[in-house]
């Protein structure tokens, strides 16, 4: 199941810490709830807030998949023309193009990893102008049953102002993340 995910703009960063303990105080978990922001240290500053990593902060999965996907376009032509030329038949055999095809494979899907670790994440590029002025972005991810929840916690926290929404993380990946939390805490404290 894939979750909604709603974004959030705010200049107060202390009021959107107390949006994330409200949200937490009334069920909704700790990997659900995320702020992306260009002042790294003001948000380091403010425990609570569950800032995004910098690695969600790039367009790596994303340019990865893409270049992977380039990636068995090019092989399966590697394949296709020598087949279709009547090159395989030779004393070399499918071994050079089977050897160029992997290559090839991996090669577009490392490059699309490379340009992925420059490039924003495609996800936050609407938010890059709210950003550059200083403002903060949240963003949590709801089951379809937790919408109610967000609108009633949302009328005590004026300051911050809704700006958009998009389908979210899978389920699994969030429960994962709090059962991983919630192990290395309780279990190594």
């Amino acid at each position: 199941m894939k979750l909604n995910r709603y974004f959030f703009i705010s200049d107060d960063l202390d009021d959107l810490e107390r949006l994330e303990e409200d949200l937490e105080a009334a069920g909704v978990v700790t990997p659900q709830i995320h702020v992306l922001s260009l002042k790294d240290s003001a948000v380091e500053r403010h425990h609570h807030l569950n800032a995004v990593t910098d690695l969600m902060k790039t367009d790596l999965v994303h340019s990865t998949l893409i270049g992977a996907a380039l990636g068995v376009c090019a092989a399966a032509l590697a394949l296709l023309v020598p087949w279709a030329m009547g090159w395989t038949g030779t004393e070399a055999g499918w071994l050079p193009f089977v050897f160029l095809a992997i290559v090839l494979l991996g090669f577009l899907t490392w490059e699309g990893g490379l340009r992925g670790i420059e490039t924003p994440n495609v996800h936050f590029r609407r938010f890059e102008s709210a950003l550059k002025k200083g403002q903060h972005v949240f963003f949590v991810d709801l089951e379809p049953g937790q919408e109610d929840i967000l609108n009633r916690v949302l009328h005590r926290h004026p300051t911050v102002k809704e700006a958009g929404t998009q389908a979210g993380a899978p389920h699994w990946l969030i429960a994962m993340q709090f059962r991983m939390k919630r192990f290395f805490t309780e279990t190594f404290p």
